[in-house]
């Protein structure tokens, strides 16, 4: 039986490593700004290039933002 090679990473693997490079690489309030500026986009979602794809993107970039302050406040 021939040997192979690693298999390839799946779609969640990929998910999650964007994810994980998005929160260490991008900062907070440029991660807001961004997600701010999909979700102005994802409004106009009838239009060829701006989509309704880009409303949860958006909601999930500033999300991330959201979620860090909660827990500072909770250790407060």
């Amino acid at each position: 039986m021939p040997e192979r090679g690693p298999e390839p990473p799946t779609w969640r693997d990929r998910l999650r490593h964007g994810v994980d490079r998005l929160r260490t690489r991008v900062p907070p309030g440029l991660r807001t700004v961004l997600g701010l500026l999909l979700m102005v986009g994802g409004v106009f979602g009838m239009l060829p290039i701006l989509g309704f794809w880009m409303l949860p993107l958006g909601a999930t970039l500033i999300w991330f933002d959201v979620r860090a302050i909660w827990h500072w406040f909770r250790r407060g």
